[in-house]
């Protein structure tokens, strides 16, 4: 990608294809945006101060090439605060009672490209919102994690047709519950998410799933089988890699979202994780 950028103008030239006019979601161009002039190769792009960057993923040869067009998947507005200086390049020209800054961020199908810009608009921009593409933001913001397995437990001692008691720690990030929210072109979204069943592996061609996050064990209870979570090896570790089995324990995340004031719109989500432990199996040895 060929950028340049020029004082007397504040000019962006990226070398791609035909880039259309920044628009909001609906195709319509904002109010009091810059302009974007375009050849078949080349789109000069007014940057109206210094906050306008550019960013690319991909190569566009194979769309030159091919003549495709990039068009925007959609453009976010935020307002710019704290508002710039009146009198500095990003009001062009107008007054703050005229209207106001916005960070408008767009983003491009084919080029994979991503233009963020200062814009003045006389009005609040109208963008029409996927209220789960804000669900996902969501989650994204809630950093969900792998299970964290406190049993069965690296350094344990484990025996043949001895019952295994499994259970894992319980926080926000490793189970649940967990909220976040996202809000885009004035629409919020509140998404939460829980734990809903671990899928045990536990290395010996079993597997076992768990619709809680199982009960610890305690020395009370003796050689009893866990009555939520647990399991039971028949053959000993030996013949393993390491002389260990490796159980994986993968959660699945249900994730309920809604949209704020939206009339009871929402949805789900369903997220998963994955952790890894590995255990010894002995046999009980019989001194006589």
């Amino acid at each position: 990608m060929l950028i340049r950028r020029t004082a007397t103008t504040a000019a962006l030239t990226v070398s791609l294809l035909t880039l259309p006019a920044y628009a909001d979601a609906s195709g319509d161009p904002p109010k009091g945006g810059g302009s974007t002039e375009c050849d078949s190769y080349l789109c000069q792009v007014e940057a109206n101060g210094p906050g306008l960057t550019a960013s690319t993923t991909g190569s566009d040869s194979s769309n030159r090439s091919s003549g495709k067009n990039s068009n925007p998947t959609h453009c976010t507005y935020e307002l710019t605060n704290p508002q710039p200086p009146a009198g500095s390049l990003e009001w062009e020209g107008h007054k703050p009672k005229d209207g106001a800054v916005y960070t408008q961020i767009c983003q491009y199908l084919d080029s994979t490209l991503t233009v963020r810009r200062q814009v003045w608009l006389a009005e609040p921009p109208q963008v029409n919102v996927n209220p789960a593409v804000l669900a996902q933001q969501a989650v994204d913001k809630m950093r969900l994690e792998a299970p964290a397995i406190a049993s069965p437990r690296a350094a344990g001692r484990y025996i043949v047709g001895v019952p295994m008691w499994m259970w894992v720690d319980q926080s926000p990030t490793t189970y649940g519950p967990n909220s976040a929210s996202a809000t885009a072109g004035g629409v919020t979204v509140t998404a939460t998410a829980k734990v809903s069943k671990i899928v045990w592996r536990m290395g010996d061609g079993s597997i076992v799933t768990c619709h809680g996050p199982g009960k610890r064990y305690a020395p009370v209870y003796g050689r009893q089988e866990s009555p939520s979570c647990g399991h039971t090896y028949a053959a000993t570790s030996a013949s393993q890699p390491s002389g260990v089995y490796t159980v994986t324990a993968t959660s699945t995340w249900t994730v309920d979202w809604q949209v704020v004031g939206g009339g009871g719109e929402g949805g789900r989500l369903v997220e998963s994780r994955q952790s890894q432990m590995q255990v010894a199996i002995g046999e009980l040895q019989v001194v006589r």
